[in-house]
């Protein structure tokens, strides 16, 4: 099988697979190629980028895959020393995040890690208002199935 990029006379460009390049061209010449858009049987081969694949052995192969599975295995555990840490060393105040954030920014309250969750309007407003607040790159463990 072939892909060819192909355009018709009237400058509309479309895709298309043949079994081979004599087959396009048998179609062609019997005037049984039509441009998908308007129709047209004046269609021909338009320029287009080859597609080169890169070889690789199955050796190559296996040994990139156990690379990228090594690193998301390091990123995993990162992310979840990171939980360990903040759930350990913060307190979770749930949906209350952006309150208790701002109290503790103004004075109002003590302040102390916390964590949470906030509506993205509410993290927005805290960010413009200077709160120092961060994202945290996990779900709450009550949000996560």
């Amino acid at each position: 099988m072939i892909r060819y990029a192909l355009k018709c006379d009237r400058g509309h460009a479309f895709e298309s697979w043949f079994k081979s390049a004599e087959a396009f061209d048998v179609l062609r010449r019997a005037g049984h190629l039509n441009c998908t858009e308007c129709g047209s049987a004046e269609v021909d081969k338009a320029v287009m980028a080859p597609r080169v694949s890169q070889a690789r052995d199955a050796a190559e192969t296996a040994k990139a895959d156990a690379a990228r599975d090594a690193r998301a295995a390091e990123v995993k555990a990162a992310l979840a020393q990171m939980r360990k840490h903040v759930e350990a060393n913060s307190t979770y105040v749930g949906g209350n995040f952006a309150k208790e954030a701002r109290a503790m920014h103004l004075g109002d309250a003590p302040e102390r890690a916390i964590h949470g969750e906030a509506k993205p309007d509410e993290a927005k407003a805290l960010i413009e208002d200077g709160v120092p607040v961060m994202p945290l790159p996990f779900m709450p463990k009550s949000k996560v199935n």
